[in-house]
């Protein structure tokens, strides 16, 4: 026990608290009720002993300090209640000095590591390193114990505006690095806020985990404050869902909830009781690491599955690739193979920039949001050599075709029809193998310049369309084909959904840019929360831009506060037509009247400013360039809003 005391100016002028007020100040970490009255200053213990009311921000009346909460009296110089009755508030000795007012408090002990603190270090072991997330009452050791790490320079938090951004912020962490971030919130409705950005990066297979705080368990299932059954809750979207115990073996259980996250590129949840996240851990337990408790990745096909690819493949005379996001970490691997067949390499929406749209073999995007080379060549083709992708009805791969198709997880493999040969195993594994088998064996024809003939058409196509103007506002095209000269090649973009996001993924041309997005669960409101994601990832090596439109941008607009409270060097590129244009295509498209779709908007670039952010607003083609240099030069958060026409895409 502490046996020292040690003196804190709580107050700098005694004047700022005159005759008969209270005030709440802190010495160390003891809060205290500090009183003027009767000529004197006295501190008490801000914590009223029956419900932990804050006596500071309560009130002198009659000669007695009144509880804000229930109302019970104490006498503000002797913290004792009237009546006689034994539950006193505890005092602290005060001096003055000069103007200055001092209070005594007994030296802290030595922190005892808690639950808390052995599951954190544990997560920062196996390399977990950034959260996103809001502190609050029922996540407070938890906090504390990341508070920890991060002074340590272990761990990195940031503090958002809305826990769904903290979990879209994770998602797209997730995405970028194959790795989990933390999305972090408190009991009930901080908590549900996570829901949507979870199933994000479940549906996109990402890793992501997921921290709640929540009520006491004793009281869990009788109606508390905030109580919210959160295991329960996040039953469908979390691969691993489990609550802390006092004797569950803590360390161990945020191993495996990390293990889980990163083997099955799935959510893992851990809600932490209130009263159990301040327990001190168990005598003998101590944080984890990963060493020897994961599995290389390194999985090798069939050899049934690889003896019929290679038939495939040798009978084959104009064979394409077809990657998706799932193909993200092995591109190498791939564009090679496709350099020794030379083919056409074919992306999905999701799989956008994954092989640049001026590499000699890059066809562009196939489906929906994808150009008319893409579908040539997927239909031009004798053979499909598919990577990491589903056959989404966005992306539309035609079954038509003989299909090889490669994945690490077997239940991607032939999920919505049956492929010739479905290849379990990891994708450079795989293609190592494959060459391998394959040499001497090919005999495919060189469709190099067959594809530069098809983007000198398709660009012919770009150069029409980029002659439409409009009184209302720009085109997409105008402004994606800006972003083609100006955004830097290395950059990371995250985009949104709607009508921009399809103009995006048909104008504009990837070098050497990551993309994120919202692609299975198409979520409004993604792209300024992921590209938080994607900047705590990797802001300080590359580049990080954002597209919206207006109505995805509405959903978050609060983030560019925490943009700036972090000097995040993210750029926005604010496409503002006023409408939910891709609602009011699909009325149409449905016969239907348009309704409910337009939108009341502020001067997004004067809010940017209001926040303390870089703003420019443009209306003009000819203003395009001048404002994403100035974007791009500017050091800091930034947002460039252009004035669009909806029908212009």
């Amino acid at each position: 026990m502490a046996t020292t005391k040690k003196w804190y100016k709580v107050l700098e002028n005694k004047k700022v608290l005159p005759e008969g007020r209270v005030q709440t100040v802190t010495a160390g970490h003891q809060g205290i009720c500090l009183t003027h009255y009767d000529g004197k200053f006295s501190a008490l213990d801000n914590k009223c002993p029956h419900q932990g009311g804050p006596l500071g921000e309560g009130s002198i009346e009659n000669g007695m300090l009144r509880c804000p909460w229930h109302g019970w009296d104490f006498h503000p110089c002797t913290g004792l209640p009237p009546g006689g009755y034994d539950d006193g508030v505890k005092t602290f000795e005060v001096k003055e000095e000069g103007d200055a007012i001092l209070v005594a408090v007994e030296e802290e002990d030595t922190h005892e590591e808690t639950i808390s603190d052995v599951m954190i270090e544990t997560m920062v072991n196996w390399g977990v390193d950034t959260g996103f997330g809001m502190v609050g009452h029922s996540n407070l050791a938890v906090a504390d114990a990341m508070r920890r790490q991060e002074e340590k320079g272990r761990f990195q938090f940031y503090g958002i505006r809305h826990e769904g951004a903290a979990a879209f912020a994770a998602s797209a962490y997730g995405k970028l690095m194959g790795k989990p971030a933390v999305c972090f919130g408190i009991a009930g409705p901080g908590s549900t806020n996570m829901f949507t950005g979870m199933w994000d990066a479940k549906v996109d297979r990402a890793p992501l985990l997921a921290l709640s705080g929540q009520v006491n368990t004793q009281v869990l299932g009788t109606g508390a404050f905030q109580e919210v059954d959160l295991v329960g809750a996040f039953q469908t979207v979390a691969h691993f869902n489990h609550s802390v115990q006092q004797n569950s073996k803590h360390s161990e259980l945020m191993s495996l909830a990390i293990k889980s996250a990163l083997l099955n590129r799935d959510v893992s949840h851990i809600t932490f009781p209130d009263e159990v996240a301040f327990m001190p851990k168990t005598e003998g337990e101590e944080a984890q690491t990963p060493e020897n408790r994961i599995t290389p990745m390194n999985i090798s096909p069939p050899r049934q599955m690889v003896a019929k690819a290679v038939d495939m493949l040798a009978a084959s005379e104009k064979p394409a690739i077809i990657v998706g996001h799932g193909a993200r970490f092995h591109m190498e691997a791939i564009t090679a193979f496709a350099k020794t067949l030379n083919c056409p390499v074919i992306t999905t929406f999701k799989g956008k920039g994954l092989i640049a749209d001026s590499h000699e073999l890059g066809c562009g995007v196939l489906g929906r949001s994808g150009t008319p080379i893409a579908s040539w060549f997927m239909n031009e083709s004798d053979l499909l050599i598919v990577f990491g992708a589903s056959f989404s009805n966005h992306t539309g791969i035609t079954p038509k075709k003989p299909i090889i198709q490669v994945d690490y997880d077997p239940t991607a493999l032939s999920k919505f029809h049956k492929v010739d040969a479905a290849l379990w195993g990891e994708i450079s594994e795989t293609l190592t193998i494959i060459e391998e088998e394959t040499k001497g064996k090919l005999n495919t024809i060189d469709r190099r310049p067959e594809i530069a003939e098809r983007w000198a058409i398709w660009k012919e196509e770009k150069q029409s369309r980029l002659e439409d103007e409009s009184a209302i506002g720009l085109s997409s095209i105008a402004v994606f084909e800006a972003m083609n000269q100006v955004v830097p090649d290395n950059a990371v973009i995250a985009v949104d959904v709607g009508n921009n996001t399809y103009s995006f993924g048909r104008y504009f041309e990837p070098k050497n840019q990551s993309v994120l997005m919202s692609g299975y669960l198409g979520s409004i409101g993604f792209s300024l929360p992921a590209a938080m994601g994607a900047w705590a990832a990797q802001g300080k090596e590359r580049p990080i831009w954002s597209v919206s439109g207006d109505g995805g941008f509405g959903q978050y607009l609060g983030e560019m506060m925490t943009l700036v409270k972090y000097n995040m060097n993210i750029k926005h590129v604010l496409l503002n037509n006023s409408e939910i244009g891709k609602i009011s295509k699909e009325q149409k498209a449905a016969e239907l009247d348009v309704w409910k779709t337009s939108l009341h908007n502020a001067n997004f670039s004067k809010f940017a400013e209001n926040c303390g952010a870089l703003g420019i607003r443009v209306t003009k083609r000819e203003e395009l360039i001048p404002a994403l240099e100035k974007l791009r030069a500017h050091n800091g958060p930034a947002l460039l809003e252009i004035i669009t026409d909806a029908t212009l895409i």
